[in-house]
């Protein structure tokens, strides 16, 4: 087993990582690695990802989003994009349908196996959610959502 704390001088137990804890980034993005591995344990036996089940959401939440769309909301290359919606189309949890009004455009629709497997993940994700967050309460799970959403992401 690895080591997560070294002692000290005067011979207490501090972790390793002790440097970089003041540091937002380094929390978020350990919290993150947990989180989403975690996360991704729990999709995976209904046939999911991570990314698949981000995008399935915004296409069973968004009527007739395009592929563009899509992108843009997951902030995402559309190239990769792509290869979410051939896996979720290949499963049977979306359907593509040629705009009527742009007969380039693809708009992405929800099959009702894909409801399904959306629904079943939602619950899933909200039992694997108050397990990882077990030691916050509801309020604070709630500020926390809305400080993360109050970071600015670049485009």
């Amino acid at each position: 087993m690895m080591r997560k704390t070294a002692p000290t001088p005067d011979g207490t137990e501090t972790p390793i990582d002790s440097g970089l804890r003041d540091f937002v980034g380094y929390n978020l993005r350990r919290t993150s690695n947990a989180v989403m591995s975690d996360a991704a344990r729990v999709l995976e036996p209904l046939g999911l990802r991570v990314t698949t089940f981000s995008a399935l959401t915004v296409i069973c939440d968004t009527q007739d989003v395009t592929q563009s769309q899509l992108a843009a909301a997951l902030n995402m290359e559309r190239s990769n994009t792509v290869l979410i919606i051939d896996a979720l189309e290949q499963a049977g949890m979306i359907g593509r349908h040629r705009m009527e009004s742009d007969r380039r455009s693809f708009a992405l629709r929800p099959t009702l196996a894909g409801i399904k497997a959306r629904k079943d993940a939602v619950r899933a994700l909200a039992r694997h959610e108050d397990r990882m967050f077990a030691r916050l309460s509801a309020e604070e799970r709630r500020q926390l959502i809305a400080l993360l959403q109050r970071v600015e992401i670049p485009d």
